[in-house]
């Protein structure tokens, strides 16, 4: 009989494409993992895997199997989910991922409460960007993420939380004292300095000032809003950053000025993602909850 062990090892053979990175996920010798596969292949009489000494390569059937095998493991994981909900709220460990432009700022401001409140729960947190993070719940490898809509999730659920506007971020000396409102069309938009393609804050800085992309002279590809408000402090030119950064980002002493991005907004929505049938929503909602009450007593 076919067992989720086995459908577990091959979905990790497929995710590493290597049958000892397989294993080492997997807690298992890569012996083990591959007499599991094998006894698989036997019974379903097909062959999953191509392998040789060099490289793993899914077999057409064996794209057709792991697809199921994954459903499967998906609903598998919610049933378990499932038989928790009984239990006291946050007792059970939870899977969260975040975008890097989210993190170092949402999670110092609302997880203090939520340790307060709940001392026991156990989280463990993965940063990524969004693309990878969205993967990951679709797999079930995690059990929420928070991105920043809008971002394309299809097939995913969103629970919205928080609506934020971006702040353009200049040097002191090249900007008025008296500014408190600009608007797109008033920046210098050759100056403009954003992270690299592949962040959602880029994108939704670019829509934010209803712009295609950005042709900017700044030979500058960065990964890091604090890089670009460092390029920034040397006047190397302006960058926009969300609201809930900036405390962090710029301090009342610093050489920067931060003024409100006059356009429609809000300029993004942080939400988390979940799959559809995921067992664990009122866990969700919960940590929700805390989020928003501590967020909103910051802006109070």
């Amino acid at each position: 009989m076919i067992s989720l062990k086995q459908l577990s090892y091959a979905l990790a053979v497929q995710e590493h494409m290597h049958f000892k990175k397989a294993a080492d996920a997997c807690n298992v010798s890569q012996s083990a993992l591959s007499t599991a596969i094998t006894e698989l292949e036997k019974q379903l009489g097909i062959q999953v895997f191509e392998r040789n000494n060099k490289q793993v390569l899914v077999t057409p059937s064996g794209q057709i199997l792991l697809k199921t095998a994954q459903s499967i493991k998906l609903q598998v994981d919610d049933l378990y989910k499932l038989s928790q909900m009984n239990k006291a709220p946050l007792t059970t460990p939870m899977n969260i991922g975040v975008i890097p432009t989210i993190g170092p700022y949402l999670l110092p401001k609302v997880l203090p409460q939520v340790r307060k409140e709940f001392p026991d729960f156990k989280l463990h947190l993965v940063e990524d960007q969004s693309h990878v993070l969205v993967e990951k719940v679709r797999k079930g490898d995690l059990d929420c993420a928070i991105l920043a809509l809008p971002y394309d999730i299809e097939g995913l659920m969103a629970f919205e939380f928080w609506k934020e506007d971006f702040f353009w971020v200049c040097h002191k000396d090249e900007c008025p004292n008296n500014l408190q409102e600009i608007s797109s069309k008033d920046m210098q938009i050759e100056r403009l300095m954003l992270l690299k393609d592949g962040h959602c804050l880029k994108d939704h800085a670019l829509a934010a000032c209803s712009l295609e992309k950005l042709n900017s002279n700044a030979d500058f590809n960065s990964t890091s809003l604090n890089t670009l408000i460092q390029m920034v402090v040397g006047k190397l030119g302006t960058t926009l950053v969300p609201e809930m950064a900036l405390d962090q980002l710029i301090h009342t002493e610093s050489e920067l000025r931060a003024v409100h991005l006059n356009e429609p907004g809000p300029h993004r929505r942080l939400a988390f993602i979940i799959r559809p049938n995921y067992g664990g929503t009122m866990n969700v909602e919960l940590l929700m909850s805390i989020f928003k009450k501590q967020l909103n007593n910051l802006v109070s």
